[in-house]
């Protein structure tokens, strides 16, 4: 587990106001040292866990698991089994506390609020025992004035939290019905079928997924914070962008503010450009008591655009803005935003109506993942850590992350290195898939959430979607339990729950990003067709695809669909076993031993069978737990290889690839290509190479080849397609060039073949055939191609070797084959390094080098490096 550090989650918190420098300036407390929890007195769970009621130092951002682990009453929640026994926690009520100084010169400020930035989730709030807060909302910001509670020198802050298990089930309980969630807890404390998780406004993931644990936390998760101020206090800076091309940017600063009294104020805007040009503007306002908004419009020449990964600079401006009166600066705010054009292209053609994102004019074929929580415990990540998996994003090729919409909403951080790296976002509004209360104040719950996210993330141009909701209108029409539920209860209550949920993700939410983020687009439900219709269609809309894994159908099974914009598929993996060591012992490692299922949330623990049927079904039975993780590796990648290719050949019909998923919040098996510890899983390498800007794509159907010359260049260029056959001893059987010309921003195919034609009768288990294209005597993509599963191939001992050298400042390992090396990987057991590739298949007498990056030395490196390729896994096999 990644040591507990400082959080960084929080949300605006008080970085808008450090530009402000006058006396009265909103001065900021930081309230984030010294505070103490406890279990709340006189509740069950106190008199069973007495080692808890006593108070004890408490990490403030955090939550209560966090701060039991950091004081020792808590064993680590991640290793082996433990989970079971920690469900207690999230059962209980909790207590925390402050003893914080606040000085004269704080209480002669007009105004004096105490600010949550995050409060998880149902909290009572009171300072010097009197009560200010009720807080329900774990997205929300909570601000309250306190001048009138607050005395000079020490004054108390008391928070408590309810378990929102312990508060909501006995309501739920006594109603007609409970509505349908996700997934049923495994431990007992929910009846299957009743789950609370639906009726609350907190991360549905903590409640248990089928790719990570059931830690219902309870903390303040995100600053807490005092603002004083008399004069003015600076809200809210925006940077609106009604129109951005080539030729000019027609913008508009949006100043929300807060002033003491009323009368003149002078606005002052200035920019700095990426190229380090300057310019400003102004406007004089008349400001009244309270809540005022200015909007300034201004243009920018010829502005430097911001463009996602690949298709240019990831240009930034910086914004700066003064509010004065008189010769005094009331306010300032800094602002950091990259000037671009958004569209959701969905024009109608001979497949349907498309969906595609459009750039600057731009249409971007979208390669990416979807993103999940990083941690059970989201204050335990730091900015290291998304540094580390946003540079991974970008290190293979991706341009796009859809931010799934059962975990929380990420730190300014995140959006801050998705903006630096091109990576566009996908942002869903925090609903994961359990059907919604209709009642108004739930949804008005909501409304105020989504307002006060989206004025905090709006300025970053790595967002290019807001999406209401992960699979809720899908899950409404097709799950079996949303069926067997709608029977269950009247028309007209059926009627309200849907006329509840099209209120609430094509209205609601709808009119908070158009009245706040209207640049843009808003899509009502992934997946959907934006209530025009069912979900989940191939010619319409975006598309989840799982009748590969869920369905357990054959991986083949892939080609058989090409939707307009695919946002989700998956296969499983384990992580490597450094990973898994970190959990299991060694008398756990076998696939179904009671710590391997423990930490498998598919089909209850089931899911390492359904690893195996894959694994089965194309290239063997492991020699051992250790070739199991290997094979469960080398069949996703290649699986998802499969399919993220035949949707980038697809090419305009088909216009996005999001792989579920990039992350894990824990170390186990799931869909993730980076694991919990951020180590690349072999699908992260194929990812780099399949979403390359220039790949050659061989789909072989029913003993037939269509070649595909798959660009996202902007320009078209001129190549050659060369295409040989080698027996697996690497004796060349056939050769043959042909040149090819790229379209810009295309699929071409550029080959045609049939067995018979790549084979000139050679056998199909001995034969491999190689595809490149050649641009200027340079192989710039290459593919292999196999002429069935891979337990028929006749695979022999490939005879790998390694050699190092040292390449200046790099460490460089060249590994060669003998003979026809499937899937090699190269493995440093516990001795954590960054290869430049791995996961790669290669030709008899072919050779790659890989650098090496680790703070272990060569020698050390050298000692530990163990190759592993497909024959070295799968148990000996009659021949082919």
């Amino acid at each position: 587990m990644p040591p507990l550090t400082r959080p960084t989650l929080g949300l605006l918190a008080g970085l808008l106001f450090a530009g402000a420098s006058q006396l009265h300036a909103t001065q900021v407390t930081p309230l984030d040292a010294g505070w103490q929890f406890r279990l709340l007195p006189g509740t069950p769970q106190a008199a069973k866990h007495p080692e808890s009621s006593a108070w004890a130092s408490a990490h403030v951002p955090g939550s209560v698991q966090t701060d039991l682990l950091t004081a020792g009453k808590i064993a680590d929640p991640f290793y082996r089994d433990n989970e079971a026994t920690l469900q207690w926690i999230g059962l209980a009520d909790w207590e925390y506390r402050l003893a914080f100084n606040v000085d004269g010169a704080t209480l002669k400020q007009d105004h004096v609020d105490l600010v949550f930035d995050g409060l998880d989730t149902f909290a009572d709030v009171t300072v010097n025992d009197k009560p200010l807060l009720s807080a329900g909302n774990m997205f929300r910001r909570w601000r309250v004035p306190v001048k009138g509670v607050l005395h000079a020198g020490s004054n108390t802050l008391v928070v408590k939290l309810h378990s929102p298990i312990a508060k909501l089930q006995p309501w739920l309980l006594k109603q007609p019905y409970a509505l349908p969630g996700e997934f049923d807890s495994a431990f007992g404390d929910e009846p299957k079928g009743k789950q609370t998780s639906n009726y609350v406004r907190k991360a549905n993931y903590q409640y248990g997924w089928d790719w990570g644990p059931r830690f219902v936390t309870l903390g303040i998760w995100q600053p807490v914070r005092l603002e004083s101020w008399t004069d003015a206090r600076l809200e809210d800076f925006h940077i609106a962008q009604p129109h951005v091309d080539a030729d000019k940017a027609d913008l508009a600063a949006e100043v929300s503010l807060q002033a003491g009294k009323p009368g003149p104020a002078h606005i002052a805007l200035s920019w700095t450009a990426p190229d380090g040009s300057h310019g400003e503007t102004a406007q004089d306002v008349t400001l009244t008591a309270g809540d005022n908004t200015v909007r300034l419009p201004f243009a920018i020449d010829h502005p430097e655009r911001w463009w996602p990964l690949g298709y240019g600079k990831q240009n930034l401006y910086r914004f700066h803005v003064d509010v004065q009166r008189g010769n005094s600066t009331l306010a300032s705010a800094d602002r950091s935003s990259g000037l671009r054009s958004v569209e959701l292209r969905r024009d109608r053609d001979q497949w349907g109506r498309g969906f595609a994102f459009v750039v600057n004019g731009v249409p971007i074929f979208a390669k990416g993942a979807d993103l999940i929580p990083t941690d059970s415990f989201p204050e335990r990540t730091t900015p290291e850590q998304l540094r580390k998996l946003l540079t991974s994003t970008r290190d293979a090729n991706m341009n796009m992350l859809r931010m799934w919409g059962g975990g929380y909403y990420q730190s300014d951080t995140f959006y801050d290195l998705a903006d630096q790296l091109g990576i566009m976002i996908w942002q869903d509004f925090m609903f994961g898939g359990a059907i919604t209360p209709y009642d108004p104040a739930f949804r008005e719950n909501a409304r105020i959430e989504a307002v006060e996210q989206v004025r905090r993330l709006r300025n970053h141009p790595s967002i290019v979607l807001w999406c209401g909701n992960n699979e809720v209108q899908t899950g409404w029409e097709s799950w079996p339990d949303r069926e067997d539920f709608k029977k269950s209860i009247s028309t007209d209550e059926r009627q309200r729950i849907e006329n509840g949920m099209r209120e609430l993700f094509g209205s609601t939410l709808r009119e908070v990003v158009k009245a706040n983020d209207a640049d843009v687009p808003y899509w009502a439900s992934s997946p959907s067709t934006d209530f025009d219709g069912e979900a989940n269609v191939l010619n319409d809309g975006d598309y989840h695809y799982w009748k590969v894994w869920s369905g357990s159908e054959p991986i083949e099974h892939y080609l058989d669909v090409a939707p307009r914009f695919q946002s989700e598929y998956g296969l499983q993996s384990f992580p490597v076993m450094a990973t898994i060591e970190s959990f299991a012992t060694p008398a756990d490692m076998t696939p179904n031993s009671p710590v391997m299922r423990a930490h498998q949330k598919f089909a209850n623990g089931n899911g390492n069978d359904r690893l195996l049927l894959y694994i089965r079904g194309n290239y063997g039975e492991p020699r051992d737990f250790a070739s199991f993780v290997y094979l469960s590796q080398l069949m996703q990648a290649e699986g998802i290889e499969l399919a993220a290719e035949h949707l980038r050949s697809a090419r305009p019909q088909s216009m996005g690839s999001l792989y579920w998923q990039l992350n894990d919040v824990w170390p186990g098996p799931s869909w993730s290509s980076l694991d919990y510890f951020g180590r690349w899983k072999a699908l992260q390498y194929h990812a780099r190479r399949f979403y390359a800007p220039v790949d050659v794509v061989p789909i072989r159907r029913d003993g037939h080849t269509t070649v595909h010359l798959v660009s996202d260049r902007t320009a078209p260029f001129k190549a050659v397609l060369r295409t040989r056959l080698y027996d697996m001893a690497g004796k060349r059987l056939s050769e043959s060039s042909k040149p090819v010309d790229a379209a810009a921003l295309s699929s071409i195919a550029v080959g045609d073949f049939s067995d018979v034609d790549l084979l000139h009768g050679a056998s199909p288990a001995h034969s491999v055939a190689s595809f490149d294209v050649i641009e200027n005597g340079e192989v710039i993509a290459h593919h292999l191609l196999y002429f069935g599963l891979a337990k028929t191939l006749a695979l022999a001992q490939p005879g790998l070797t390694a050699d190092w050298h040292q390449a200046g400042n790099d460490l460089v390992v060249t590994v060669r084959a003998k003979q026809l090396a499937r899937g090699v990987w190269l493995d440093f057991g516990n001795i954590d390094a960054t290869l430049s590739d791995n996961a790669f298949d290669l030709l008899p007498g072919e050779h790659i080098d890989i650098t090496i990056t680790s703070t272990a030395g060569a020698a050390q490196l050298k000692a530990a490096l163990k190759l592993t390729s497909l024959v070295d896994a799968v148990q000996a096999q009659a021949k082919p």
